[in-house]
């Protein structure tokens, strides 16, 4: 009997010690942005149409929060997303690795959106993945969708990459 105890207990201490949470990032690059608005351009019609199946290739997704930097093309990306979820659309300035895991602890189990840019959503990735595996995006390159599964910052990620 104490062996059939002993054996529970240890199957249980097992379970604890690898049931690990997965937390998911799906990263996009801004939408077509103007060659106006200087710095800080708007959204081309097409790159709004971009933000519209951006939203509707989300619908059924249970997503726990949106980030974007604080541009009017990243932001307006996923705003109508944020919007349709419900949610908050939050700003950020940096994603580095403890950023990163900062948002794994807050956002645990979750599904995180993230816009950035053509060189910082693949920095992201790379620090998400836990190493150089992805090359900044072409400057005319909008449609790349990273879908990052991860139970801790740089280990056991698994990616898959979309086009949109």
């Amino acid at each position: 009997m104490k062996k059939l105890i002993l054996v529970y207990a240890l199957l249980i201490i097992a379970q604890i010690c690898y049931a690990q949470t997965i937390t998911t990032f799906i990263l996009v690059r801004h939408a077509e942005k103007a060659a106006e608005g200087g710095s800080d351009p708007e959204l081309k019609p097409e790159g709004v149409k971009r933000a519209e199946s951006l939203t509707a290739l989300f619908e059924k997704t249970d997503v726990t929060a949106v980030y974007s930097t604080d541009f009017k093309r990243t932001r307006n990306t996923v705003a109508p997303l944020a919007a349709a979820k419900g949610l908050t659309l939050n700003t950020y300035s940096s994603m580095k690795t403890a950023d990163l895991e900062k948002l794994v602890a807050a956002h645990a189990g979750g599904t995180m959106v993230i816009s950035g840019h053509s060189n910082t959503i693949p920095d992201i990735a790379n620090a998400l993945v836990g190493e150089k595996k992805f090359a900044q995006f072409a400057d005319k390159d909008y449609g790349n969708i990273l879908i990052i599964s991860v139970t801790a910052v740089g280990k056991d990620a698994k990616v898959v990459w979309l086009r949109y």
